[in-house]
């Protein structure tokens, strides 16, 4: 018999796995006395830690730090020797439970473990700074009882930020569905927001995971200082109002984009059949579809969407997975679980009909390699924000495709803040019909608005590469927090 979310919890007794060389492990046998130490702590998921990861390699190898990465995931990347990895279990629930409810009780459960982690390290090292995402604040103030500085780091956008902080006023003031309000939320600095856009697990008021998204958003301003992978010039008007806001409340800092190179990514460095059809394709023909490391569709949907594809005429390169009925996010926590064969899904005569001019590729492909090769002209993405950030760094029109999560707010700032992506519109039910995909998917590929918004992403990935330069606002913002990291290891 399956075990309850409160058994589960109960049970909860985490090992603790080490990673790296004795000299990691032990920050004072690395000299870490002459260099401030951080500890980073990432929630469950590939996608939450590759920024984690990317900038605890920034504050090593560039301004000479040590660090442990604390992770309840396998590292998909090598990692320089002054950095010890630390993973915890993730929490084991029933399979139904609720994609951001795991990730918030498999944190809650682990404020013990990581406690006794940051205690043993106490006795080498003298640490600067534990950064946590979004799911970590309920370990502030154990942090703080350590006499630990605390800093959060917001995987998402100023955006996503600007809404959160907000929320807490949102849910005091407004009553029924945030999806009946009548008016869109308008944020200082940000594009209007539409209810139905707001953040998929505030769509119920009444769920438990509701009322955690709100607990949660309380604390932001509980912390030293708050980072953010985003970049001044993708959201101008949110980093003014959050730079500006004062009252006590702890400074923000845009240090994105922050993205992984495909030298960091032990599986990006294999090769694929998916290159090399690429490779033989014109430049800027092919749109790329995938939805990410945790994305999925339904078995209509993914009917539908190959059926648009093959209506639109275009050259196509589409990441499939086996479809699943159970969920949008069914594939988060093991995203090569989709090992059977997809295209069972579709019809006989799609795979026929569009083997000259498109690619289908089982369950995983080379993302970054595909986002940065000379063919692919478009990118349908489910808008998750590494993916985000990966078109954005390579200059290539989305079509924004959001699923779950913040994914509908990141797609609202791409299209209508950014102006960077299409959107595709979905029925009542949800469903994105086969001619609105194909209607899409062409109109990015060949028509006018296609042509506005290719010209807005060769801007933007400009400006991407200016902010993240030894004069770029991105960059000014990290030395400002290095700065302040040394002054407390100093002490």
């Amino acid at each position: 018999m399956e075990k309850s979310i409160t058994e589960c919890c109960a049970s909860y007794t985490p090992q603790i796995f080490l990673h790296q060389t004795d000299e990691a492990l032990n920050p004072a046998m690395a000299d870490a006395n002459s260099s401030p130490h951080v500890v980073v702590v990432s929630s469950p998921g590939v996608g939450h830690i590759t920024p984690f990861a990317e900038l605890t390699k920034l504050l090593v190898l560039r301004y000479h730090f040590t660090a442990t990465i604390i992770t309840f995931s396998d590292l998909p990347f090598s990692l320089p020797s002054s950095i010890s990895a630390i993973q915890l279990p993730v929490l084991e629930l029933p399979a139904d439970t609720d994609i951001g409810d795991r990730i918030s009780l498999t944190m809650a459960n682990s404020v013990s473990p990581l406690r006794q982690i940051l205690i043993s390290l106490q006795r080498t090292t003298r640490i600067a700074a534990v950064i946590f995402d979004l799911f970590g604040v309920d370990h502030f103030s154990m942090v703080k009882e350590l006499h630990i500085p605390t800093y959060l780091f917001i995987t998402s956008n100023l955006f996503f930020l600007s809404f959160k902080l907000h929320l807490p006023t949102l849910d005091e003031t407004t009553v029924g569905e945030f999806r009946d309000l009548p008016e869109p939320l308008k944020l200082p600095g940000c594009v209007p927001l539409k209810g139905v856009d707001f953040l998929s697990p505030l769509q119920k008021r009444e769920s438990e995971t509701f009322a955690f998204v709100v607990h949660g958003a309380r604390k932001y301003d509980n912390v030293e200082g708050i980072l953010v992978n985003s970049f001044e010039a993708l959201e101008a008007g949110a980093a003014k109002f959050l730079k500006q806001r004062g009252g006590g409340k702890p400074p923000v800092w845009p240090i994105g984009p922050l993205t992984a190179s495909d030298s960091d990514m032990w599986y990006e460095d294999q090769s694929h059949d998916c290159i090399e059809w690429l490779n033989q394709q014109p430049s800027g023909s092919v749109i790329f579809i995938c939805f990410g490391s945790g994305g999925t569709l339904s078995w209509e949907q993914t009917r539908e969407l190959a059926l648009g594809l093959e209506m639109s005429g275009q050259r196509f390169l589409w990441v499939v997975r086996a479809a699943c009925d159970t969920g949008l996010s069914g594939s988060f926590f093991n995203p090569n679980q989709s090992r059977d064969d997809p295209l069972e899904f579709l019809t006989g005569r799609f795979v026929e009909n569009t083997k000259e001019r498109g690619m289908m590729v089982m369950s995983w492909a080379p993302q970054r390699r595909v986002l940065g090769h000379n063919a692919t002209g478009g990118f349908v993405s489910h808008c998750g924000w590494n993916s985000v950030l990966e078109s954005l760094v390579n200059g290539v029109p989305m079509v924004a495709w959001p699923l779950y999560a913040e994914q509908k707010m990141n797609a609202v700032l791409l299209e209508e803040g950014a102006k960077v992506a299409l959107r595709v519109k979905a029925g009542e039910n949800g469903l994105v019909r086969r001619e609105e995909v194909a209607k899409v998917v062409k109109e990015l590929m060949e028509g006018e608005k296609g042509k506005q918004v290719r010209r807005g992403m060769q801007e933007m990935k400009k400006e991407a590469v200016r902010a993240v330069g030894k004069e770029g606002s991105s960059y000014k913002s990290l030395e400002e927090v290095v700065s302040i990291l040394k002054d407390i290891a100093a002490v």
